[in-house]
């Protein structure tokens, strides 16, 4: 155990009362910190597995069944690498392999055999097999006399060696995740499967059931779930595609229970959640509020605004920008929400209060004082740095993310610069270890490129880059134009974006891989309009760059601090904020009041959802499931408590992005649902837990042992899983 880790066990023990008196179904716990929970109140509560039961780091436990995958969480659910997760989770797999003759996005996919199951084009599942706290050799040669930016170069350096030896094996991928700010750093090391392939996934209109009106809305009525599977070397090893490839063989896999759930009975969620910014200063809030969401609220509104009238008139169009449309739509939906949360709940006064607080706690003992004195000030002053290039910032990364041929051409030029490096002086990004996945991007850029699309948002994200104030203005776009007084500006951008468009070639895959093995001499020699544009954008988003580097690096000692000094003040049982790594957390199912004379049951149910069944999307359900339902044909899946089939429930379990897919465990290890998503009163989570109306949606088990048995006939499926 560190050295914090003892503090914070310490006090844990000393104010345990105070702890448990409250009984909030707070924190993302680190598997290596569940000695921290009172397991005696999780027994109580009607958890009968012992910690070592949940994670053990010799024979796994039953975390060691759950996996991330496709950027969420899934589980092993069978022997033989089946994986459950949820429908959106899966959702760029199925569209990758989606046509308009063959839309299995539309019509869902079912594979009776294993000979039938179809590659998950792009997708890789992750196992967690190690912790290892390496803060020494994180920390080695930092030291107070260094700037901000060596500091930040001299711990990328060390994390660089540190995951370099580790990978030398090359069946696993390792990373380094900053814990409490930065305060300590774990060594991650996870087993990579690189062969996963579709077996199931329900028609849009029962995964997707309710579509964006529904997203982070309750009641919901979502079958929100699919099956993949894991595929390795017949020796066991991690491998790409083959037909010689078998099952990966999982020693860990939860039952499905097909038993009664209550209102109270206990729930633990297993997954990785992505990020959280519950310890941010007050300054970061008051960013988050007056800049960054209400920017991605516009932004993003008209981005899928355009893409959504290219994919009324194009059904090809459509299909390949389903997954970005849905994605954005998600994020705009959440960043209202968080919004309007962080609004309501009046976070940032009490941020400020509590700072002030703080403050007087500080400078009322010397020791502290000289320790923490300038911590909150050193944090403002950092904050307001960055903010003076925000807006550019803001606008040269919405450049990659809207422009698929902009992006690769920035990639390709970085690239030949980063190659003539020794590996361990590049970007993280372009060191080898992740060479052959950057050219696999390369490769399937063509899956998702649609070029009406590319054009507009192009058009759109050029405009806004000369709209921008005069200091923050981006040369190298400002040159692209020599506009007069009688041109309109916004032709001027539709022909310059034109002109790069139908000069470049880099939409086609074998000149991009061509160009992959160029040097940057030769990159240039080719005169395509797009490396053109990267190499003039370079130069300023390089320097944008080595600031956020320095910004980071002044970040990598001012956060621990403050969270350190937050723990010596309040004096409680602290858990780190989410950064992307497996975490466990604990609750109970659970219905809500979001509102004066509003109350939420804690279930929804199959008759909800003929109740809201219009026949036209996003409320239409596939013909044999309203066959099923006007038959009675439910078999042994109605719930006698409801008098229905179950379909969505609900959980005071803390969680976040990234937990899309994790497994709902009762307090027998056995699993009743699926996490998919947070509820609009409590997406302002990522900040704060409130447990009043803080829930879990998650899909019920037996809704999805109904859909598999009734509506697909699944049998296949069903006979691999162990339902209890």
């Amino acid at each position: 155990m560190s050295t914090f880790h003892k503090l914070i066990a310490c006090v844990a023990l000393i104010f345990a009362f105070a702890v448990a008196t409250a009984q909030a179904d707070e924190g993302m716990w680190p598997l290596y910190a569940l000695d921290n929970l009172d397991f005696a109140m999780l027994k109580a509560r009607g958890l009968e597995l012992g910690p070592d039961q949940i994670y053990n780091p010799q024979d796994g436990g039953i975390s060691a069944a759950v996996v991330q995958v496709g950027g969420g969480s899934g589980s092993f659910v069978s022997p033989d690498g089946l994986i459950v997760t949820n429908h959106h989770v899966a959702f760029g797999a199925v569209q990758n392999q989606s046509s308009v003759d063959r839309n299995l996005l539309k019509n869902g996919f079912l594979a009776k055999t294993m000979a039938d199951e179809i590659p998950a084009v792009g997708y890789n599942a992750y196992v967690t097999k190690s912790f290892k706290d390496v803060t020494s050799d994180v920390r080695r040669g930092v030291n107070p006399g260094m700037s901000d930016l060596e500091r930040y170069e001299t711990l990328e350096k060390n994390k660089k060696l540190i995951i370099k030896k580790a990978e030398k094996n090359g069946d696993v991928k390792c990373r380094i995740a900053a814990v409490f700010g930065g305060k300590e750093y774990y060594l991650i090391t996870m087993f990579r499967i690189r062969d996963i392939r579709i077996v199931q996934i329900p028609h849009l209109s029962i995964g997707e059931f309710g579509g964006d009106i529904d997203n982070w809305m309750w009641p919901r009525h979502c079958g929100d779930f699919s099956f993949l599977r894991a595929y390795v070397a017949p020796d066991g090893s991690s491998a790409e595609f083959a037909e010689e490839n078998v099952p990966y063989k999982s020693d860990r896999y939860p039952p499905i229970s097909s038993g009664h759930l209550a209102e109270g009975d206990f729930a633990m969620i297993i997954g990785y959640p992505g990020r959280t910014a519950r310890y941010r200063s007050s300054f970061s809030i008051d960013e988050s509020i007056n800049h960054s969401y209400p920017r991605t609220i516009e932004r993003f509104g008209d981005l899928i605004g355009i893409m959504e009238e290219i994919s009324v008139e194009d059904p090809v169009a459509a299909i390949k920008l389903s997954g970005r449309i849905k994605g954005f739509n998600n994020y705009l939906k959440n960043s209202k929400g968080m919004l309007k949360g962080l609004v309501k709940s009046g976070l940032l006064a009490k941020k400020r209060a509590q700072e002030q607080e703080l403050s007087n706690f500080i400078v009322a003992d010397p020791a502290l004082t000289e320790k923490y004195g300038t911590v909150l000030a050193e944090l403002k002053a950092n904050h307001d740095e960055q903010l003076k290039f925000d807006e550019k910032e803001s606008v040269l990364g919405g450049l990659s993310m809207v422009s698929r041929l902009y992006s690769t051409a920035r990639g390709l030029y970085k690239w030949s610069i980063e190659k003539t490096k020794k590996d361990l002086d590049r970007e993280p990004r372009y060191m080898e270890r992740n060479v052959e996945d950057r050219k696999r991007s390369l490769e399937r850029m063509q899956l998702t490129y649609v070029p009406e699309a590319e054009q507009r948002m192009l058009e759109y994200m050029t405009l806004r880059a000369l709209r921008l104030p005069a200091d923050q203005r981006i040369a190298g776009i400002d040159k692209q134009f020599y506009i007069a007084a009688r041109e309109d500006t916004a032709q001027a951008v539709t022909n310059f974006v034109m002109r790069i468009i139908d000069g470049t070639r880099l939409d086609e895959v074998k000149t991009r891989l061509a160009m992959f093995d160029m040097s940057t001499e030769e990159l240039l020699k080719t005169n395509d309009p797009f490396i053109k544009l990267a190499r003039d954008l370079y130069d300023e988003t390089e320097e944008l760059n080595e600031r956020s580097k320095a910004a980071s690096g002044a970040l990598a000692e001012l956060r621990p601090k403050l969270v350190e000094v937050y723990a010596r003040w309040r004096q409680g049982n602290y858990y780190p904020d989410a950064n992307g790594t497996i975490r466990l957390s604990y609750g109970e199912v659970k219905g809500y009041s979001p509102a004066d004379a509003v109350s939420y049951k804690y279930v929804t149910t199959l008759s909800g959802v003929l109740e809201k069944e219009t026949g036209i999307p996003p409320f239409n359900s596939p013909a044999k499931l309203l066959e099923v339902y006007r038959s009675d044909d439910f078999g042994n899946y109605v719930d006698s408590a409801i008098g229905d089939v179950p379909v969505d429930f609900l959980t005071t379990n803390d969680g976040t992005g990234g937990n899309s897919g994790s497994p709902i465990i009762n307090g027998k290890g056995e699993l009743i649902g699926l996490d998919f998503d947070t509820n609009w009163e409590g997406v302002v989570g990522d900040y704060y837990f409130d447990p009043v109306v803080k829930r879990s949606i998650c899909v019920d088990a037996r809704y999805m042992l109904f859909i598999l048995d009734k509506v697909y006939g699944a049998q296949n499926v069903l006979d691999e899983l162990t339902i209890h």
